[in-house]
């Protein structure tokens, strides 16, 4: 069985971390057998250095699907988006002074500094307002960023392949107006993993579609998987997926489109499942 688990809001809580609870269930799944994979929207380092941090081993799906890496680390797809195509809409998300681009690179994630400085000024602005002041503060622990002056030289350097692009604000109108800038390119889908963000990848690069290569790689019937998420970036996982589980804080339509609803990130509800999970046998029956 494969048990594909994602990251921000899901296995982590609300300080980012894996819990010693979640951790154990994931060993006891392993032991057992069952194939532990993390699905996330994160680079394969930033991932990777979650899982170190516990002494967990596990295959990554990186970058909502743009990636897939081994324990070995070994990749076994590789994802990237057409820079000639993606260019327009980032040199316009360049000039938006309200809007924060992280661009996710074959080497590094990028940031331009103008954007960081920004985030920063406005974090000092919201000391009032706790919940939108944790949004900024969350935005930074999400990936190791390499700042640079002008964010333009990234997509100019030929030998860059660009596999995600992340764009946060806190101005929801602008981030529609964002994503509507990159709908209207062909070949790329336009996710999110929290409503203060979308994600562009290549359509092609989901969750859901990567975590159907990784069960053909290792010759898993579909029905034998198990995903659980909270974010609209999950959802191209449940809908292939043999059980899917939302967690309880998940968005409203992930916990429409799941089988089980769990408890919260911050109530270990990744373990509160896979403690209780059916077995292979009722899985089969149910779906």
């Amino acid at each position: 069985m494969i048990i594909a688990l994602d990251m921000d809001g899901t296995l982590l809580n609300s300080e980012g971390k894996i819990s010693n609870r979640n951790r154990e269930s994931i060993i006891r799944c392993q032991n057992k057998g069952d194939l532990v994979v993390i699905a996330t929207g994160r680079a394969y380092k930033d991932a990777n250095r979650q899982l170190q941090h516990v002494g967990l081993v596990c295959p990554i799906i990186s970058l909502n699907g743009a990636a897939i890496t081994l324990t070995d680390q070994i990749s076994i797809s590789n994802q990237p988006l057409d820079k000639k195509k993606l260019t327009p809409a980032l040199e316009w998300v360049r000039q938006q002074r309200d809007l924060y681009c992280e661009i996710y690179t074959n080497d590094e994630v990028y940031a331009g500094l103008h954007n960081r400085e920004h985030l920063e000024s406005l974090k000092d602005t919201l000391i009032e307002e706790s919940e939108l002041r944790e949004i900024v503060e969350k935005q930074f622990q999400q990936a190791v960023v390499t700042y640079t002056e002008d964010i333009q030289k990234v997509w100019l350097q030929e030998d860059k392949e660009i596999y995600k692009v992340l764009v946060f604000s806190l101005n929801k109108e602008i981030l529609r107006e964002a994503s509507s800038k990159f709908s209207e390119v062909s070949g790329f889908a336009i996710t999110s993993s929290h409503p203060n963000n979308i994600e562009v990848n290549h359509e092609d690069a989901t969750k859901g579609q990567a975590l159907i290569k990784l069960a053909s790689h290792f010759n898993i019937d579909m029905k034998e998987t198990v995903v659980i998420g909270d974010s609209h970036n999950d959802l191209p996982m449940f809908e292939v997926a043999g059980c899917s589980v939302a967690m309880e804080n998940a968005a409203p339509v992930v916990k429409e489109k799941s089988d089980f609803i769990t408890t919260t990130n911050d109530e270990d509800g990744v373990a509160a499942f896979l403690e209780q999970m059916p077995s292979k046998t009722v899985l089969k029956q149910e779906f």
